[in-house]
């Protein structure tokens, strides 16, 4: 696969813990584990923030969101399919290089409700 969608939402988001944010500002830029592993971060659009965070981090009270100007992330970022059980045809958009600072225009806390899980984001 690895097309661009038609639209490309205003915002793209990265979820990350507070402390590998922090880090990344004290380096000057972000590298997600899975920039060496993969060859690429795992971003979202907002309406999919909630299924990679349930599949991957229930419960954890200590993570971020960085809202995305996918204008600014100066590295290309491909819409590829994540896991079977996402719904089908759904199609995630993966940044293939350094996450740059100035590409984040907004970091929000993201935090679970009483049961662990993440709820859709109502809006961005």
């Amino acid at each position: 696969m690895g097309t661009e969608q038609d639209t490309t939402p205003p915002t793209l988001l990265h979820i990350c813990s507070r402390v590998e944010w922090e880090n990344a500002r004290a380096a000057g830029e972000y590298r997600a584990p899975s920039l060496a592993e993969a060859g690429f971060i795992h971003l979202s659009a907002p309406y999919q923030a909630h299924l990679p965070a349930n599949r991957l981090f229930a419960g954890r009270t200590d993570l971020v969101l960085l809202h995305l100007d996918p204008a600014r992330l100066g590295s290309p970022v491909k819409w590829e399919p994540g896991v079977p059980a996402d719904p089908d045809s759904m199609t995630f958009p993966h940044l293939y290089g350094p996450l740059p600072l100035t590409a984040v225009v907004e970091v929000t806390d993201f935090l679970p409700g009483p049961d662990g899980s993440f709820a859709p984001l109502t809006a961005e």
